[in-house]
């Protein structure tokens, strides 16, 4: 596909998702995300593709939304005092951050943010739900929301909480200053701080470990039991599902090739293909929609 704001280049099972707005430290436009959303679409289709990477051209990975976009802000003003439902539950009112965030965390494929500069505002979020975050020493992090006089979005108060803890993901809201890569990753949001030079080769090593060794519809059913189960109330719901799906992919050709391979001392050729072999219990949940069905 072409695209205007990013970049996509796929290799060794690797597609690299570049935001390429460099001479506005790829700050974030509607564009970006129709064609953010495009792209995992694109991802998702793609047996080819096993592992996403996600960074940003140039000295920067997203500087926030781009106040000069017209169509960034969308949402209609309301009457803050309002009670009626029905002006709150407006889906013009959708933030753009949240629909980007949704369809990450719904990807099949490994996301890894490789971090190369600022990342504010969305630019910080929209790393939230991608799997593994690594950051050049050069990186900046910044939750300036309250800042702005707005709040947090694209679902971040479920998913920074997770990550960091709850004290850290209020300290860095609260207070909304600008933090570097040696405290984001002190703080649990980053994995790992590199050179500059060595953050997408690093970031490229661990997409290979991954795409290289493992079974891709067990990866993608790892990742949506990894995250759907992180806000289950009882570790029965995770015993079911983990039971559903260790019966299904015992009994498919890839439970054999890794046996096999494991077996043989040769690297694994994994038959099942995500685009086709997914279990028939998945998706095991039911897709909540922008409202609740009783809310309509």
């Amino acid at each position: 596909m072409s695209y205007r704001t990013i970049t996509t280049e796929t290799a060794d099972g690797v597609m690299t998702l570049t935001l390429n707005r460099p001479d506005r430290l790829n700050a974030f436009t509607r564009a970006m995300l129709d064609e953010m959303l495009a792209a995992f679409d694109a991802a998702d289709a793609d047996d080819a593709v096993r592992v996403i990477i996600v960074t940003g051209a140039g000295r920067g990975f997203c500087a926030g939304v781009d106040l000069e976009d017209p169509d960034a802000f969308t949402a209609a003003k309301v009457d803050p005092t309002a009670r009626d439902a029905a002006i709150w539950d407006d889906p013009a009112n959708r933030d753009m951050g949240g629909l980007l965030a949704l369809r990450i965390f719904n990807c099949l494929k490994p996301v890894i943010a490789a971090v190369n500069g600022p990342a504010v505002g969305i630019g910080a979020t929209m790393q939230l739900p991608m799997d593994i975050r690594l950051a050049s020493d050069t990186a900046r992090f910044g939750f300036v929301f309250a800042r702005r006089g707005i709040v947090p979005e694209a679902g971040s108060s479920w998913f920074l909480p997770r990550l960091v803890g709850m004290g850290q993901a209020l300290e860095w809201c609260y207070s909304g200053r600008v933090f570097g890569a040696d405290e984001a990753h002190a703080g649990g949001l980053v994995r790992s701080v590199h050179a500059p030079d060595d953050l997408l080769p690093a970031a490229r090593v661990l997409a290979q470990e991954i795409a290289g060794n493992t079974a891709p519809v067990s990866v993608a059913l790892t990742r949506q039991m990894m995250w759907r189960m992180a806000g289950a109330d009882h570790p029965m719901q995770a015993h079911r599902i983990d039971s559903r799906a260790i019966a299904a992919r015992s009994s498919m050709a890839d439970a054999d090739e890794g046996v096999a391979s494991f077996m043989e001392k040769r690297a694994p050729a994994f038959p099942d293909r995500v685009s086709r072999d997914m279990p028939g219990f998945y998706p095991w949940w039911d897709e909540p929609g922008w409202l609740d069905e009783e809310e309509k």
